[in-house]
């Protein structure tokens, strides 16, 4: 006769236990469970190890007091953005700030990984079965709490939570660097972008001066005294000229999309930008090159980022060393097992001492691996110094060249001004030639072109020794001193 789930059964077999009925044993035992795993999870959610201390900032340099200045401050739309702004909003949204804040936060949390190994593990474990023999239906439940504690690794554990340390060190000092590299990426593209915008002034300028030669020409032409040939020359320069005006606008609409990108906008976005006065260098970033290249040693991040690795590479090298040794851990808990009628229940506590014998020579070569990534770190470290020092020589020279460039051309440009009027004036006045007056002009066009460009020069050489030397940051864009390498 067949058996119905949940009934007694026909002939001498025993009466089974319904399944759905609360039992005295599974119950109390699954809500003491569930309230651990609750406890559990509710603790998990905090941060009992306090990483978020050790956590870095948001991308900022060196913020100023003034809360203004603030980073990620929201702009109106019709918002006018100066270098300041410019910087700001890049470090705020663009992506690359985010992704190395994303791996610092990431790293922190590994040093919570890390420690989390110090403390006791407790785990639950319910279990329900059920056996048929075709005579009888057992159903069989079992629970367990068990907690489990390494006591002792040889310094495992010790080696890892001081490898996540370094690593961190090294997300943190990459985050800084990540930061500088955005922060000197705006600048150059807003200074890019006012370069851009003079130059389409400039080619604007060039433009009237053509076409008031070319007014001259017709007017002499006209009259008789002008030649078929200067008329076609100021026409050809005036045509040249206009060309010239719009390459100048689609190079400054390139640079606008370029600067909206920076600053992690659409390069569609529209921008209003602030004018900006001329570039006016001192003397005060003189200095002994040897010393600036000592203090970017002790305050480029990237080089300690590349110091850290070297640390964590190391305490790799010991971790991977005592995984391969003996451990002593801790466990203990109680059992319930019931099984029909029958009902049991038990405790246990024990050491267990674990000794790896042989594992194929796997530690060995562990060991042999880890050695050689932190040689590598430790070349990569030396590299790395040895590149501080070529980029502040090269930052260095770049900028002696620029701030003497941008005297230069300062008179340059006077000269090319003053010798345009004469030659224009003396051949309206019918004693000079075309020739004289196109030359005067395409002069005058190169050295404002030249003018614009060193003060470019300037204000980006400017902007790469500070990276350089590992202090760019807000204290740049402070108009007090504009001037000065801080």
């Amino acid at each position: 006769m067949g058996k119905n789930e949940g009934r007694y059964t026909s002939g001498n077999s025993e009466p089974t236990t319904d399944p759905m009925r609360p039992h005295y044993l599974f119950l109390p035992f699954a809500l003491v469970a569930s309230t651990l795993a609750s406890g559990a999870m509710a603790f998990g959610l905090s941060d009992p190890f306090s990483t978020e201390a050790i956590t870095p900032p948001r991308s900022l340099l060196s913020p100023t007091t003034d809360s203004t200045n603030a980073p990620c401050k929201e702009l109106p739309p019709e918002a006018i953005f100066g270098v300041l702004e410019v910087v700001d909003l890049a470090l705020c949204q663009n992506p690359k700030t985010h992704e190395s804040w994303a791996n610092a936060r990431a790293q922190a949390a590994q040093v919570g990984v890390a420690q989390s190994v110090f403390l006791p593990g407790l785990d639950a474990k319910l279990a329900v079965s059920r056996a048929d023999s075709g005579t009888q239906t057992v159903n069989q439940r079992s629970a367990s709490l068990t907690l489990s504690w390494l006591l002792y690794d040889f310094g495992a554990r010790s080696a890892n939570l001081e490898n996540a340390r370094q690593l961190l060190s090294a997300a943190s000092s990459t985050l800084d660097a990540t930061v500088q590299a955005v922060f000197l990426s705006a600048l150059q593209s807003f200074y890019n972008t006012q370069a851009a915008r003079a130059a389409v002034s400039a080619a604007l300028e060039s433009e009237k001066a053509s076409r008031e030669s070319f007014t001259a020409a017709e007017v002499r032409y006209k009259v008789g005294t002008g030649t078929p040939a200067d008329r076609l020359q100021a026409q050809t320069a005036w045509s040249q000229a206009m060309l010239n005006r719009i390459k100048a606008e689609g190079t400054l609409k390139n640079a606008y999309g370029t600067l909206a990108n920076v600053m992690g906008l659409d390069a569609s976005q529209p921008l209003k930008l602030a004018e900006i006065g001329e570039a006016t260098p001192d003397a005060s970033f003189e200095r002994d090159i040897e010393a600036l290249i000592a203090e970017a040693r002790n305050r480029r991040p990237d080089l300690r980022a590349a110091e850290a690795q070297v640390k964590a590479a190391q305490s790799n090298i010991d971790f991977t060393r005592a995984s391969g040794l003996p451990t002593v851990s801790l466990s203990t808990g109680p059992s319930w097992v019931d099984s029909g009628n029958i009902t049991s229940n038990s405790s246990s506590i024990g050491l267990t001492l674990t000794v790896p014998i042989f594992s194929g020579f796997n530690t060995t070569y562990k060991i042999r691996s880890a050695q050689a990534r932190a040689e590598v770190a430790s070349a990569q470290r030396d590299n790395v110094r040895l590149q501080v020092a070529l980029d502040v020589w090269t930052a260095y020279q770049n900028l002696m060249t620029a701030t003497q460039t941008i005297r230069t051309t300062g008179d340059l440009l006077a000269s090319a001004e003053q010798s345009e009027r004469v030659a224009l004036g003396r051949y309206k006045a019918g004693v000079g030639n075309i020739l004289d007056v196109l030359n005067a002009q395409s002069a005058l066009a190169a050295a404002r072109v030249q003018r614009i460009q060193a003060q470019l020069d300037w204000n980006v050489s400017r902007a790469s020794l500070a990276k350089a030397v590992g202090t760019l940051d807000s204290r740049l864009l402070n108009p007090a001193a504009e001037s000065k390498i801080p």
